[in-house]
């Protein structure tokens, strides 16, 4: 009788861990419930290392996911829906930028803010993109000496 409460006092461990779990896994996301969010739209001319679910970052802080990246077939540019959190606005003349983490680091999406008293609202668009550098392109023009 000993070992039948043991065994279900361990089984509810595993339970409740399981569920701690999860529910960090959802804050950490951005997925739970209770987060609201607004839309941001941004084109970028080369979205090279970025997916859905990268971070969006303010000074070094995530604000936001990309949640969507398709290519726009006639511009031929990489079209984002960025997820904004709603407490946070942003000058309606910042600008996008997608960084690296380092050399061997993941890619992210930067808000270099600017200095206006308007805020995007949801569903704008951020014209003010740079898309990602190539590390191959740089070292090619290193090593070759000179512009291609």
């Amino acid at each position: 009788m000993a070992e039948n409460k043991v065994e279900v006092f361990v089984g509810a461990l595993v339970v409740a861990c399981a569920a701690a779990f999860l529910v960090y896994l959802l804050q950490s996301t951005g997925l739970s419930a209770n987060s609201k969010s607004y839309p941001l739209y941004a084109s970028f001319r080369s979205a090279e290392g970025v997916s859905v679910g990268t971070d969006v970052r303010l000074a070094g802080v995530k604000i936001g996911t990309v949640t969507e990246l398709h290519l726009d077939h006639e511009s031929y540019k990489a079209v984002s829906t960025l997820s904004i959190h709603d407490n946070v606005e942003i000058p309606d003349d910042s600008a996008l930028t997608i960084a690296s983490e380092g050399l061997l680091g993941g890619t992210f999406v930067e808000v270099v803010p600017g200095a206006s008293f308007d805020f995007f609202q949801s569903g704008d668009e951020v014209v003010d993109t740079q898309g990602s550098v190539s590390l191959i392109q740089l070292m090619m023009r290193f090593v070759s000496g000179g512009e291609e």
